[in-house]
């Protein structure tokens, strides 16, 4: 892969990053349950540090690229997704938050298949894997939250 097409690559993704810390950002803003904001400012603090880290590859060679995969469990991947509003209680916003992680995934996913040279591919399942852990740590909030009884 060319450096110019990895760094591309990498500024998609980090404007992937800066769109989900507005949208977190926002929901922070107007969330009146205080646990819903706090998860929320939490989430977008994430987002923040993710593209920090993202822009720091763009002076590093692509094949350097490894990030652990995370087990998917799937908790969310069939829930409904609630609508967006102030009032939304904090599961509602974990299944947001949940669904945004695992659309980002599939899209690095279904770019790594597509991809037609191994470094390519290579790095698209990289950050595939950075998502699928990110949606793996909001299910087990999310698992816990739902389901307290089993604690």
């Amino acid at each position: 892969m060319k450096a110019d097409d990895a760094k591309k690559i990498i500024a998609t993704a980090i404007d992937r990053e800066v769109e989900a810390y507005t949208f977190y950002r926002s929901v922070a803003d107007k969330a009146k349950d205080k646990a819903l904001k706090s998860l929320f400012d939490e989430l977008a603090g994430e987002e923040k540090k993710h593209r920090e880290f993202l822009q720091g590859f763009l002076a590093k060679d692509v094949s350097k690229i490894k990030f652990a995969a995370g087990h998917d469990y799937k908790v969310a991947d069939e829930l409904p997704l609630p609508a967006l509003s102030v009032d939304m209680k904090p599961l509602e916003g974990l299944v947001i938050a949940i669904q945004k992680e695992l659309g980002a995934m599939q899209m690095y996913t279904q770019f790594a298949n597509a991809a037609e040279d191994v470094e390519t591919q290579l790095l698209f399942t990289q950050l595939a894997n950075m998502e699928r852990s990110h949606k793996a740590r909001l299910e087990d909030i999310y698992t816990n939250m739902a389901f307290p009884e089993v604690w």
